[in-house]
C-alpha cells in the first residue's frame, strides 16, 4: 500500500526540478510577457506589441494622474494602468507585486484594535481643534457669507 498521497509526490518532484540547476519556481514562470505565442513568435510583432501596451498603459496611467486633482477614482486607474503594463513588462509585475504586498500589510495593520483606537483619538483629537478654531475665528471676525457682503 502507498502511505503517500500523490499530491506530496506531485509537489516533491515540482520542488526538486525548480530546485535543479536552470529550473524556474512559479514566481519566475509568472513573470514575462503575455502576449499570444504567435506574438512572440515574431520579433518586429512583439516588438510592435509592447510599444502598443506601452501607449495604452500609459494612457491609462496619465488619466488617473489628471484624476488626482480632477474628479475621479485616480488612484484605482493608475493601478488599472499599472496593471496593463503588467501584461507585457516584468519591471511592472515587480512594481505591483510589492503594491499589493505592502496594501494587505497596512489593511492588516489597520484592522488592529490598538491602531483602530488611535486613529479614532487621533481624529477624534483633531476635529475638537479644528471646531475650537472655527469658533475662534467666528467669535473674533463674525460669520459674514460672501452672499451677504454689501459692495
Amino acid at each position: 500500500m502507498n502511505a503517500e498521497s500523490d499530491e506530496r509526490t506531485g509537489s516533491a518532484e515540482q520542488a526538486v526540478a525548480a530546485s535543479a540547476p536552470g529550473g524556474t519556481d512559479k514566481a519566475e514562470r509568472e513573470l514575462g510577457s503575455r502576449a499570444p505565442g504567435f506574438i512572440k513568435a515574431s520579433r518586429p510583432l512583439h516588438l510592435s506589441w509592447q510599444v502598443g501596451v506601452f501607449v495604452v498603459g500609459l494612457g491609462v496611467v496619465v488619466a488617473g494622474v489628471l484624476m488626482l486633482v480632477l474628479p475621479g477614482p485616480g488612484w484605482l486607474v493608475i493601478f488599472g494602468g499599472m496593471a496593463i503594463w503588467a501584461t507585457e513588462f516584468v519591471w511592472a509585475q515587480l512594481v505591483l507585486r510589492w503594491t499589493k504586498r505592502k496594501v494587505t500589510e497596512a489593511a492588516q495593520r489597520a484592522l488592529d484594535p490598538k491602531v483602530r483606537r488611535r486613529n479614532i483619538i487621533l481624529t477624534t483629537v483633531g476635529l475638537v481643534i479644528m471646531a475650537v478654531l472655527v469658533g475662534i475665528y467666528v467669535w473674533k471676525f463674525g460669520l459674514v457669507l460672501p452672499w451677504t457682503i454689501d459692495e
